[in-house]
């Protein structure tokens, strides 16, 4: 039985991840923003749910006290949100905020804290990523808070490996997901995203610490 840590299991493909690693009779930890949620997850058979909002760090820096004495095979930062900015549109203070505070300092916050956990049970740590982080593979200029959110968590997960070299520490491309995020006209179910990705992270070796995999197992060949 696998300990497993899910940061952002709220909704979509963190949700997902929960359901799949309990129905497999891991037990999960996960947290999430609303009490209502924390309720369903505990409903489905998660061991412990805590409320964090990782867009906001004096909530994010009590997660080492919330996890004190817990050791984890695996664990995955999942939490993110979607801009909807062209290039010709300029980021307000506060939708830069939302966007870096979540998919970037709050991954960055989480990191050391979760790490030493994770090191104990010698296991990895994932998280979420995209593809539309990819310098070379830029096919339009749609969402780039988010790209560039997402090509900096690349880059932050890419030199943390190098401070924790006890943890597996790597970024994963879910694929284009019918999630809400993802929308409805997106080609993978959240089911075979996470089956993949969960597949992916445990065959994930040494020689893929700080690399960015995609949900079927390839390795991304640029960043």
């Amino acid at each position: 039985m696998a300990q497993v840590l899910v940061i952002g299991a709220s909704r979509g493909i963190g949700r997902e991840l929960a359901q799949q690693y309990i129905d497999n009779g891991d037990r999960v930890i996960a947290t999430v923003r609303r009490a209502e949620d924390r309720e369903a997850l505990l409903a489905q058979g998660a061991s412990a749910v805590h409320l964090i909002d990782v867009a906001q760090p004096q909530s994010v820096s009590g997660l080492a006290w919330l996890l004190d004495g817990e050791k984890f095979d695996y664990a995955w930062y999942v939490a993110g949100v979607l801009d909807h900015l062209h290039t010709t549109t300029p980021p307000t203070q506060q939708e830069f905020d939302r966007v870096m505070h979540t998919n970037l300092l709050g991954a960055m916050q989480a990191l050391p804290q979760v790490a030493p956990m994770v090191q104990a049970a010698g296991g990895k740590f994932a998280f979420i990523s995209s593809s539309m982080a990819q310098i070379g593979h830029v096919d339009d200029d749609h969402s780039w808070l988010y790209r560039c959110s997402k090509a900096a968590l690349n880059m932050a997960v890419a030199t943390a490996q190098h401070g924790w070299p006890g943890v597996l520490l790597l970024t994963m491309d879910p694929g284009w997901v019918r999630t809400e995020m993802g929308g409805s006209v997106a080609p993978l179910s959240v089911e075979e995203s996470v089956q993949g990705m969960r597949a992916t992270l445990a065959g994930a070796q040494a020689a893929d610490a700080g690399k960015l995999l995609h949900h079927d197992g390839r390795r991304a060949d640029s960043w």
